[in-house]
Order: structure tokens, then C-alpha cells, then sequence
């Protein structure tokens, strides 16, 4: 088997990805380097990277950020990426296990109409789903954003559910049935298992969706001590002043935790994605 010769065509694709990746970067250099600058050289000099560092930036910004610092928020966060994600795991998967295992005009229609959920744009319903919510309590605490998420983001959940589910072979469920297991019990010891892959690409994009959502948090969470992070930055600007420093130190401690995760699933992220679009 003999060597791949080295060409200039090679050297020329190379170069070409080492500029896209170099371009990618860029973002992040921007990130930290404002993040260590003090707000003068943040509007003089936005693009230079500090010398010396300021690390203190982090204090403050963990400290003043949001209503008694940035702790609040993160929890917040947490526990609403969380609960909203084990609920759209849960609830996703045996709904598109029904579809798919379902077969029949009903199930396919039930299908379209989850798909279109993704098309249509929710602000649309924004204001209706406020006046809903706030009789009921939900408007100001995290069950209420929960409630929210899992409702916004199920029909994605069911489209990466579904089209892995009907890409699995039926032996597995059918010698459960021999074996005496009823349908819950067939989903929950022998479907669920087999979903790890889907499972970890639906954590992981309906996660970050989550984490970084601003528009509903601001609407359903403004005002209230259980705001998340992207709403807790939003007390860095002010009307005559925006310090930004402590707004790029903010969001490199908020992008920390997701990032994190997303590097620890990234391997079945794209295994468990294109197996999703087989349906």
C-alpha cells in the first residue's frame, strides 16, 4: 500500500483549514481578552490583549452581577436547564416511542403537526402563554420556566426521538413480549437503554438552548430572585454606561458549565443526531 503523495493541493486545503479554524477562534480571543481588561482599555484598545491580566474582573462580575451576585443566577440556571431537560428526556421519548411504534394516519399526522412545532416561531404565542401562566403561578419561579421550556422545545425532543426509534429493530421489544413484559416495562428496560445515543444529542442541544435562552427568561423571570444568568448580565448595561469587562467576565463563567458538558458528550452528539434524521 503505497504513500499518499504530498501535493500543493494538499498544503493549499490545509492552509485553508488552519484559516477557518484560526477564524473561529477569534470570538474566543475577543471573550478573554475583554474579560481581562479594564473598562478604559476595554473602549481604547478592544482588540489587544491585556498586560497586565485583571483577574479581579471575575470577582466582580461573580459578585455584583444580577440581584446579589451571580451565585443566584447560576443556581437558577441549573436547576432550570435541568429539570427542563430530564422532563423533555422523559416525556420525548415515550411520545415519540407511541409514534413510532404506532403505525397509522394518526400517528403520522400527530408527527407533522410536532415537526411544524419547530417551524413556527413561539413569540408568536408569547403574550397568550403569559396571561395563561400568571393565574396559576407560574410566571417568576423556576417550575413556571420548566413548565415553559418543556413545552417550547418537546417537539424537537420528539423529532430526534422519533426518527432513531424507527431505526431500532423490533426483536428486542418482541422478546420482551414472549418474555411476559408489559408496555411500560418493555420501554423502560429495553427501548430507554438503547437511546443513550439520542438521548446525549437531545441533552445537549436542548441544554444549550435552555442555558442561553434570554427572551422568555427576561419576560417570566425580569424583577424576580430567580433569574438566570443571560438575565442577571443584563444589569451590567446601563443607560449611560455599559462595562463591558464585566459582562465578557460574566459570560465566560456562564459558558463554562455548558461547555464543559458539550465536551464530555461530544462524541455520540453527532452519532445520535444523524440517526435521528432517518425517520
Amino acid at each position: 500500500m503505497g504513500l499518499t503523495r504530498y501535493t500543493r493541493a494538499t498544503l493549499l486545503r490545509e492552509l485553508a483549514l488552519i484559516l477557518v479554524a484560526a477564524l473561529f477562534c477569534v470570538p474566543f480571543y475577543v471573550l478573554v481578552a475583554t474579560a481581562l481588561d479594564t473598562s478604559a482599555q476595554a473602549f481604547r484598545a478592544p482588540l489587544s490583549f491585556p498586560w497586565p491580566p485583571h483577574w479581579d474582573n471575575f470577582s466582580a462580575a461573580w459578585n455584583t452581577g444580577g440581584q446579589g451576585g451571580l451565585a443566584p443566577a447560576l443556581g437558577s440556571s441549573i436547576v432550570i436547564t435541568l429539570g427542563s431537560v430530564v422532563g423533555l428526556i422523559v416525556l420525548g421519548s415515550l411520545c415519540a416511542y407511541a409514534i413510532a411504534r404506532r403505525a397509522g394516519r394518526l400517528s403520522n399526522v400527530v408527527y407533522v403537526l410536532f415537526v411544524l412545532g419547530i417551524i413556527l416561531p413561539f413569540q408568536l404565542a408569547i403574550i397568550p402563554l403569559f396571561v395563561a401562566m400568571r393565574p396559576l403561578g407560574l410566571v417568576g419561579n423556576e417550575v413556571g420556566m420548566i413548565v415553559l421550556n418543556i413545552g417550547l422545545l418537546m417537539p424537537l425532543s420528539v423529532f430526534l426521538y422519533t426518527g432513531f426509534i424507527r431505526a431500532l429493530p423490533r426483536d428486542y421489544e418482541e422478546a420482551a413480549r414472549v418474555d411476559g413484559a408489559g408496555l411500560m416495562r418493555t420501554y423502560a428496560r429495553v427501548v430507554f437503554p438503547l437511546l443513550r445515543p439520542v438521548t446525549t444529542t437531545a441533552a445537549v442541544f436542548m441544554g444549550i438552548a435552555v442555558w442561553n435562552e434570554f427572551f422568555t427568561a427576561l419576560i417570566f423571570l425580569s424583577g424576580s430572585r430567580h433569574a438566570t444568568l443571560p438575565v442577571a448580565l443584563l444589569s451590567y448595561v446601563g443607560e449611560y454606561l455599559t462595562r463591558w469587562n464585566l459582562i465578557y467576565a460574566g459570560v465566560a463563567i456562564a459558558i463554562a458549565p455548558v461547555l464543559a458538558f458539550y465536551l464530555f458528550a461530544q462524541r455520540h452528539l453527532i452519532r445520535g443526531f444523524s440517526a435521528g434524521l432517518k425517520g
